[in-house]
């Protein structure tokens, strides 16, 4: 019989094997890489590879871990396990181009905050992984380089905009993922992709080296294979950061501990307003299906409403777009990335820079957002989105003094097939209506695939108060525990 491949192995186990020695670092790394040039030339998960940094990284870890067993030291979690970066989180070295031509042959000089927790806790980093440009899109088909395909099926989208490292996580290309969500682009693509992705309190995670979309949205989070593997990544990348003003003092906890919990008489609402118009059939069975499993556990389950949920997507679009617009006029071609030549004054090349460097959606998104900035159109456009905000902040509130958790779709539909709605923007943007919300009123929220339609995954949302992420992780791997969900079918489609 042959030996099962380590790609296909979770984060603890292979720390287990590690522990006993059964397996070098080199030997997870060597075999993510092999599995890495088996499939990426059709998978087309990277930006960027760092394979002969990740085993020079494995040979120096594997002599740590022998040090420290020999000491009678036990590995740490996450030691020498490999993990992609999204490539809008800065890498001190190594290219970060947030999947845009403007960035071309740009190479941070810093580590992001979470790069550095990575680097100390001895995780090894194996690429940039491709994503919709500036992470504006839901399907990576924004990307100024390629699609990237999704795992189940190479016609489809993996979602956005951490589409490369939900389908790398997906197909075994790694182990662990770093993805951003700022209106559901961790737990969108996770879902697509038949992963788990989480996206922590506003201020949980340092920002600290994230290249910003929208300020008050954006949030670093983990995408890994199961809700284990995505409590260990959080403890590792949690954590109050000086060099961040939006990060919150708080004291770390150990999101592990919270596995050890049942959901015996937890409190459980359904938003109804993410389950209507636009959410497919399969999609409405699947979590109508995990509501009576949480009921089987000891749950207690009821339909919800938060009435403001419907004009998320409205306020979204004005909020995000008018902080993208500011943030995005850094790029002017004067002191990093893409500079146009052959320009007669300082204003031509500023312009020519930004025509060549921004894709049509990033220039739709900057366009949209000045135009809600600018004189006249503040007050009706974006001071407006900024009460419909409060509202849906004041909504969720409410509902959580009476349930512990909600859920809804992660997604109306299942994944796509790509160019399907690349040339009509506002049904891209219907992608994201069950994930904005949550970003909006800056809580925690998790993507667990919950069903299958045609062959493809359905992603269940879960959602807590802020900073409680130790609830979340609970509900989740709970559920994960009792809910058949095999992932085989990602591989059957490859040459082993």
């Amino acid at each position: 019989m042959e030996k099962e491949r380590l790609f296909r192995l979770s984060a603890k186990k292979l720390t287990e094997l590690l522990s006993k020695r059964e397996i070098s670092n080199l030997d997870i790394v060597n075999d993510v890489v092999e599995r890495t040039q088996e499939v990426e030339p059709i998978v087309k998960s990277y930006i960027t590879t760092n394979m002969h940094g990740a085993i020079a990284s494995a040979k120096k870890i594997d002599k740590l871990i022998y040090k420290s067993i020999f000491k009678g030291n036990k590995v740490e979690p996450l030691m020498g396990i490999p993990i992609a970066i999204k490539d809008n989180i800065s890498t001190e070295g190594m290219h970060t181009t947030c999947g845009s031509k403007i960035l071309a042959g740009y190479r941070p000089i810093y580590n992001a905050t979470v790069i550095k927790n990575l680097k100390n806790s001895k995780i090894v980093i194996m690429g940039k992984t491709n994503m919709d440009e500036f992470a504006m899109g839901s399907s990576t088909e924004n990307s100024s380089f390629w699609s990237t395909h999704n795992p189940w099926n190479l016609s489809n989208v993996p979602g956005g905009s951490s589409g490369g490292s939900a389908a790398a996580v997906a197909v075994g290309e790694v182990i662990l993922a770093l993805g951003s969500d700022t209106g559901g682009s961790v737990r969108q693509p996770a879902s697509l992709c038949g992963v788990v992705g989480l996206k922590p309190t506003y201020g949980l995670v340092s920002r600290y080296g994230l290249i910003a979309f929208a300020s008050s949205l954006d949030q670093i989070g983990p995408i890994t294979r199961n809700v284990e593997d995505c409590a260990l990544l959080l403890n590792v990348i949690a954590g109050h950061d000086p060099l961040d003003s939006t990060s919150v003092l708080k004291e770390k906890e150990d999101y592990t501990e919270y596995l050890k919990q049942n959901i015996n008489g937890l409190k459980i609402g359904l938003i109804k307003e993410l389950m209507g118009k636009g959410i497919s059939n399969s999609v409405k069975d699947s979590v109508y299906k995990a509501m009576d499993l949480f009921s089987s556990l000891g749950a207690f389950c009821e339909e919800v409403s938060l009435p403001s949920l419907k004009f998320a997507l409205s306020a979204y679009y004005i909020i995000a777009p008018a902080e993208a617009s500011s943030n995005l006029a850094r790029y002017d071609g004067i002191r990093y990335g893409l500079r146009a030549k052959r320009v007669k004054s300082f204003r031509s090349m500023y312009r020519k820079t930004r025509s060549k460097g921004f894709g049509d959606e990033v220039k739709r998104r900057i366009m949209l957002g000045t135009y809600a900035l600018s004189r006249g159109y503040y007050e009706a456009y974006y001071l407006q989105a900024q009460k419909v905000r409060t509202l849906i902040i004041n909504d969720y509130k409410r509902v959580f003094r009476n349930f512990d958790v909600l859920i809804s779709p992660t997604t109306p539909t299942v994944a796509f097939k790509i160019g399907e709605r690349s040339e009509d923007p506002l049904t891209m943007y219907l992608s994201d209506a069950c994930t904005i919300p949550v970003n909006l009123a800056g809580i925690p929220a998790i993507s667990i695939p919950c069903g299958v339609d045609n062959g493809l995954p359905i992603g269940l949302q879960i959602m807590t108060p802020h900073f409680k992420e130790g609830l979340l992780i609970k509900t989740a791997y709970n559920f994960e525990k009792n809910f058949s969900f095999k992932l085989k079918p990602l591989y059957k489609k490859y040459r082993e």
